[in-house]
């Protein structure tokens, strides 16, 4: 019989969260150290209530809301982008430039399909998002690793060394996940003018920009005449407005890559929530206050995080990244980092995701890692983890390997 290949699906690995969610099975936590669950960056808290009241209303009294909608969102929610982008970079982005996706993942996937063919490449830094991974193993695309080291920032000319003939795109997520560093204005500079110069795509994914620590512009490249010709920009409502089950992101691109990310969307979903999209419109109009406060919130628990790192570092941790909703750790133990998770769970009472799964198999680098996702752990709880990690009593590394 001739060879049939296997389908898509098996190409990638299991979802992480999932998978981790499930070394939770039949482990009970006492009520003096209740589960401490740092593997997920989604807010567990309802959208504020104005947005819950925008989606009632629209829910009970606009017939339109039930219905298919614009392909590429709704035109109001594309305005609004546009002008507040315009705002905020200083460059002009018209409603012509941005496509309403269900969530960002979804954007990322769209992306994709408008730019590689079988057997294409893409350039994705390591430790990488672990869902963009997944769906460039899905599409036939080859993933080109681009490690980063100890500073977690991916340099443009080792970049240039991996590029190829059949290179399309370079990925960048900044405020990172899983790393949390945030990357300078100039070296996203440096990337575009990379990526501009071998005529391929620069695909930042910007899901995190509301937490930024600064107040500037994360980037000028909306500033170029010509940055549609390069970037493709992602966004997500789901983290900024607590938004995460309905669903709603953006892409920011060249009217003519829109016009074939159409065909992908209408293939998919059709249209974007339309609920989610008028709750998304809601927040960017009257919740920037709130927003202000959201991103002081998680400002804190970082500098949480920087605080409470000497003790731990005196254990032998190290923290390579923090910003955004993660703090990216390398642990001092003889033992990967997924044999370490799965020990945290009945050591610690902690669910934390190891770097295996932000890194190619068999990367001794994402071994020694660990991701913490701080979204729903306040300062107290930053403080009660790290003393957990801490009190581990497992043996240790070689100091030339956890150096």
């Amino acid at each position: 019989m001739p060879h049939t290949p296997p389908p898509r699906t098996n190409a990638t690995f299991r979802p992480p969260v999932m998978e981790a969610r499930r070394w939770l099975e039949g482990v009970e936590f006492p009520p003096d150290r209740p589960l401490i669950n740092v593997s997920q960056a989604a807010p567990v808290d309802p959208p504020p209530e104005a947005l819950r009241r925008a989606i009632a209303e629209a829910a009970m009294t606009d017939p339109q809301a039930h219905l298919y909608g614009p392909v590429l969102g709704r035109a109001d929610l594309r305005e609004e982008v546009a002008a507040q982008w315009t705002q905020a970079y200083g460059g002009p982005v018209s409603p012509d430039n941005v496509a309403i996706t269900s969530g960002c993942n979804q954007a990322f996937c769209a992306a994709i399909a408008s730019l590689c063919g079988e057997g294409d490449e893409v350039i994705v830094p390591t430790p990488w998002y672990f869902n963009h991974k997944m769906w460039l193993d899905m599409s036939g695309v080859g993933v080109v690793a681009l490690p980063t080291g100890g500073s977690l920032l991916p340099d443009p000319e080792r970049a240039k060394a991996l590029i190829t003939p059949r290179t399309r795109a370079i990925v960048l997520v900044t405020p990172n996940n899983p790393g949390g560093v945030e990357y300078p204005p100039a070296l996203i500079r440096a990337f575009y003018d990379l990526a501009h110069a071998q005529g391929i795509a620069l695909i930042v994914d910007e899901t995190y920009r509301d937490f930024h620590s600064s107040p500037d512009a994360p980037h000028a490249l909306f500033t170029d005449p010509d940055w549609d010709e390069t970037l493709i920009q992602l966004y997500s409502f789901s983290k900024a407005y607590r938004l995460t089950g309905h669903r709603v992101g953006a892409m920011v691109t060249s009217a003519a890559r829109l016009a074939q990310v159409e065909k992908f969307l209408d293939t998919v979903t059709i249209c974007p929530n339309q609920l989610g999209q008028i709750a998304a419109l809601e927040g960017m109009r009257s919740l920037r206050q709130w927003l202000s406060g959201e991103r002081a919130e998680i400002l804190a628990r970082r500098a949480a995080i920087e605080a409470g790192m000497p003790p731990l570092a005196d254990a032998g941790w190290q923290l390579l990244g923090v910003g955004a909703y993660f703090a990216y750790l390398r642990h001092p133990f003889a033992m990967r980092s997924d044999d370490l998770a799965r020990e945290l769970v009945g050591k610690a009472g902690v669910l934390a995701l190891p770097g295996t799964m932000f890194t190619p198999q068999g990367d001794a680098d994402g071994a020694a890692q660990l991701r913490i996702a701080f979204a729903n752990v306040d300062a107290a709880g930053i403080a009660q983890l790290f003393q957990r990690l801490g009190a581990l009593e497992l043996p240790l590394a070689p100091p030339s390997v956890s150096a």
